[in-house]
């Protein structure tokens, strides 16, 4: 068995310019800093490094984690079943699963966030998104969503495009 499977992952520090990034500089980048793999399954954590106005994700919810973001920099945009909201640095954004959410960069400069996972699985998704050429289409994104019990609501994000001016 993988010593990372079981929880056994070497103590390390992950430099600021390490890491494995993906995803498009003009819209959302995800740094891959620690895989579920490295956490025997329990979580996984991503840093998203938003441009100005960029939208992480269609409107979605997914059915098996839970994501804890902290706003490192910039001011976030936040999509909370019915509730929207802006989050400022140092504030916590938690998003339940089988909750309807998505976030944004909701302002003119670039901005940043930690993201956990818990558990882990997601951020594979994250990494297949971030590999892409170009952006998917709905049926594209759906037929790689359900594998990982995730739903999108395409019409509630170009709603959500149109209202606050995003790229995504």
């Amino acid at each position: 068995m993988d010593d990372r499977l079981a929880g056994g992952s070497a103590p390390r520090v992950l430099r600021a310019a390490d890491g494995e990034v993906l995803g498009d500089p003009g819209g959302v980048r995800d740094r891959f800093m620690i895989d579920g793999r490295d956490a025997g399954g329990r979580f996984a954590l991503v840093q998203h490094l938003f441009a100005p106005r960029a939208l992480a994700a269609a409107l979605h919810r997914h059915h098996l984690e839970d994501e804890y973001t902290v706003v490192l920099s910039g001011r976030i945009g936040a999509v909370l079943g019915d509730v929207e909201l802006v989050a400022e640095p140092g504030d916590l954004v938690f998003k339940p699963r089988n909750q309807w959410h998505t976030f944004w960069n909701a302002g003119d400069e670039p901005a940043a966030v930690l993201e956990l996972i818990s558990p882990a699985g997601l951020e594979q998704f994250f990494r297949w998104l971030g590999g892409l050429p170009a952006p998917p289409t709905a049926e594209e994104l759906a037929e790689m969503a359900a594998p990982y019990q995730c739903d999108a609501d395409p019409a509630g994000t170009q709603a959500l495009i149109e209202r606050h001016g995003l790229t995504f």
